[in-house]
């Protein structure tokens, strides 16, 4: 294909920005804005994300493939490589059309020099594969893609499931719709998709909830751009309809961007007196107005630190609290996959103090009777039970109240829903109520 050089060159660069150390959404989102194809941006997309996914495996590879590391400068050539195992091995594309492709993308990144090397390199796997891909499967970190840290927490916390866990975050992740149901039935919104050739089945225990049966571009979506759907994994879905709101209460939702949650609320209770949304960042914040103005719904919100209400708190208690707490997202790895190579085991105890922070904060803030659901899109109880148990201890008036979910894990306080489970995310939820 006469596009695949200058797709694969964009691969390159924006895989070697994220291996050192951009955010895979920040480096993606420029790349793809200036392809014009969709088949070409697709493609990028499927490319990058197949090969941060595939990211410590490929390395891995490499390595030993090399007489020498490559020098730092030269981490585009890094990334064109590992790209092109993960477009070999993980996406099945043809081998000789992928090295040519690479090698010529390795001279337009302005390493002319390194085209050779990258050619050698190619073909010997090509010829050695078999015997390489053996080896790179008795290397756990290899054969998982995590980090080692991150393999032995799974282990030790989840003994019976971890393998189920390392499968799930290394899929693809599939596309969840939330159906606007102040705006359409879900039963409607699901034949206007079939009418589109968009194939979608329902979650009996998700009211809102749709699966497609393949990922679409949200442009191609009936009505999305007029609120009928929001896209929104049906793990997520579940925070909203554990909060329970009901006509004319006070809701803070406090660490509310990018707004799926805060507009999930809004569409099961209308008649709330107030929902506030808050976030740390104007930035994120006008993310969620973005969102709440496609939906049209109408929310306060504010830039403010929830863990300092004297800041912004005006004294009226609130009937409900969300707090969807920043947190590892060991959880989400399927639709992050630049979590495996940002997050360090050091980063845990300081999330963890930013929970308890976020909770101690917000807990005087909730009325007698009211209820408080906190969320994390985590599979390290540390993270969920651990923090909720040590708040229960800190608080004689909070009680839990029991979580159901078809298919998740009991918690000691909560539940923890596994990533796969029913094709979702990983996410823990607990309830608390104030006496």
């Amino acid at each position: 294909m006469s596009h695949a050089p200058s797709v694969r060159l964009l691969a390159a660069r924006t895989v070697a920005a994220v291996l050192s150390g951009r955010s895979l959404k920040a480096a993606l989102a420029p790349a793809e804005q200036g392809i014009k194809d969709p088949r070409d941006r697709a493609l990028l997309h499927t490319i990058v994300l197949a090969t941060i996914r595939g990211s410590l495996r490929w390395r891995a590879a490499l390595a030993p493939l090399l007489s020498r590391p490559l020098p730092a400068r030269a981490r585009p050539v890094e990334a064109a490589l590992i790209a092109a195992l993960a477009q070999i091995e993980d996406l099945d594309m043809p081998a000789h059309a992928v090295v040519d492709e690479t090698v010529a993308a390795i001279r337009c990144l302005g390493f002319a020099g390194h085209a050779g090397l990258g050619n050698a390199i190619l073909r010997r796997w090509l010829r050695e594969r078999e015997q390489r891909l053996a080896l790179l499967d008795k290397d756990p970190e290899a054969a998982s893609g995590l980090p080692a840290w991150w393999l032995a927490q799974l282990r030790a916390d989840w003994p019976d499931h971890w393998r189920q866990i390392v499968e799930a975050g290394n899929q693809p992740a599939p596309m969840w719709l939330r159906v606007n149901s102040r705006q359409i039935s879900r039963d409607n919104y699901r034949q206007q998709l079939l009418a589109a050739g968009i194939q979608a089945t329902i979650e009996p225990d998700l009211p809102q909830a749709l699966r497609l049966a393949t990922p679409v571009p949200v442009a191609q979506l009936p009505g999305f751009a007029q609120g009928l759907a929001s896209v929104q994994d049906g793990a997520a879905q579940y925070a909203a309809a554990l909060l329970a709101p009901e006509s004319g209460q006070r809701v803070l939702d406090a660490c509310a961007a990018p707004g799926g949650k805060s507009a999930h609320i809004l569409e099961l209770c209308p008649d709330l007196a107030e929902l506030l949304a808050l976030d740390l960042t104007p930035a994120r914040l006008q993310t969620l107005q973005s969102t709440l103005d496609r939906l049209q719904l109408p929310a306060s919100t504010m830039v403010a630190d929830a863990t300092e209400p004297t800041t912004w708190w005006d004294g009226r208690h609130f009937d409900r609290i969300l707090v969807d707490a920043p947190c590892s997202a060991t959880g989400i790895l399927r639709r992050q996959p630049d979590v495996r190579l940002h997050r360090r085991g050091s980063d845990i105890p300081a999330l963890v103090a930013q929970q308890e922070r976020l909770l101690d904060a917000l807990w005087p803030l909730l009325a007698s009777g009211g209820r408080l659901v906190y969320a994390v899109c985590s599979v390290l109880p540390a993270e969920s039970s651990a923090v909720l148990a040590r708040i229960l201890a800190g608080h004689d008036d909070a009680r839990l109240l029991p979580v159901t979910i078809a298919g998740a894990q009991a918690l000691p306080a909560g539940v923890q829903i596994l990533p796969g489970t029913r094709d979702m995310d990983g996410f823990a939820y607990g309830v608390l109520e104030k006496r």
